[in-house]
């Protein structure tokens, strides 16, 4: 049995192969191939964090896999409340067949599945977001901008960079970072990055002049300044940010065909241009389309390995 609490935990092979099983399952959708593949498994998803793509994608998915979702809510279960995570880990999984869990604390994550019985993936922690580079690296295969990638990832040092920085040192690519001075990705997950990218030739810079890190690029990417939990420091943040919007001239730096990647929601005049997100809107929202698909790639391939 295996969990996904972070790409760090797969190989690339492993990494390929739940990318060519979603890439497969997207295209066979009106064959539906897959309709019983987790026919009258139940999947449960505990919701700490609220999203719109991550409940409706994890939902429809396993529905259009022939299982069940149930949406828990901090206010439907006792998790936070009292009883200890390993005791709701024992319980949910001895009724449920996988666990969705998008929360706060990589720790919290960690600690359920180290007492599931079944399956425990992270629809998002404040450290990282797998499944969101699961559905942006398919979209980038789609789009066939996938081979000699070099990306530039502009903004926070948030859960999206850490995960890119990991999706890089995993396949082998170039990823440039440029954020803020005060704001820029966390030493240890960037030291565990570099450890893996030695292994795989993958070339990962941090920096703080975002038009370096956009020159030459193949992918430009980019994520709200002002993460869930941290709404207080909207105002600080969008001052200390200046200069970070993804615009028209920062664009020009990278390659004529570069490909631009927002994970949702996107915040126009802050962290990108409305011009820029709507040149790059089709992209943009099949890459949102493609949560759906990468995460029934991988609710299948967590049940295969079982």
């Amino acid at each position: 049995m295996r969990h996904f609490l972070t790409l760090q935990d797969f190989t690339k092979e492993e990494i390929l192969e739940i990318i060519d099983i979603s890439l497969e399952i997207k295209q066979n959708l009106k064959e539906k191939v897959y309709k019983k593949e987790l026919e009258n498994q139940t999947l449960a998803m505990i919701f700490e964090k609220s999203s719109t793509r991550t409940r409706v994608s994890f939902e429809t998915g396993m529905s259009q896999l022939g299982g069940h979702a149930l949406f828990l809510s901090n206010r439907d279960i006792h998790l936070g409340r009292g009883e200890p995570i390993k005791d709701t880990a024992r319980v949910i999984s001895s009724m449920c067949d996988m666990v969705m869990i998008r929360t706060f604390e990589q720790s919290m994550i960690e600690e359920f599945a180290k007492f599931s019985k079944v399956p425990v993936i992270n629809g998002l922690t404040d450290y990282f977001h797998p499944v969101q580079l699961l559905a942006d690296y398919m979209t980038l295969v789609e789009y066939e901008a996938s081979e000699n990638i070099i990306c530039a990832y502009i903004g926070d040092g948030n859960n999206m960079t850490h995960s890119w920085m990991i999706l890089a040192a995993k396949l082998g690519f170039e990823l440039r970072i440029a954020t803020p001075k005060g704001y820029e990705v966390d030493e240890d997950v960037l030291q565990v990055a570099l450890l893996l990218a030695k292994e795989s030739g993958a070339v990962i810079k941090t920096m703080h002049n975002p038009c370096e890190a956009v020159k030459g690029a193949s992918v430009v990417t980019t994520d709200t300044w002002t993460s869930m939990g941290k709404e207080e420091e909207k105002e600080q943040r969008i001052k200390i940010f200046k200069g970070f919007m993804v615009n028209d001239k920062m664009m020009l730096l990278a390659k004529k065909d570069a490909k631009f990647l927002h994970c949702l929601p996107a915040y126009r005049g802050l962290e990108v241009s409305e011009k820029i997100f709507e040149k790059h809107s089709k992209i943009i929202f099949d890459e949102a389309e493609n949560r759906l698909h990468a995460q029934k790639g991988l609710m299948v391939w967590l049940d295969r390995q079982r």
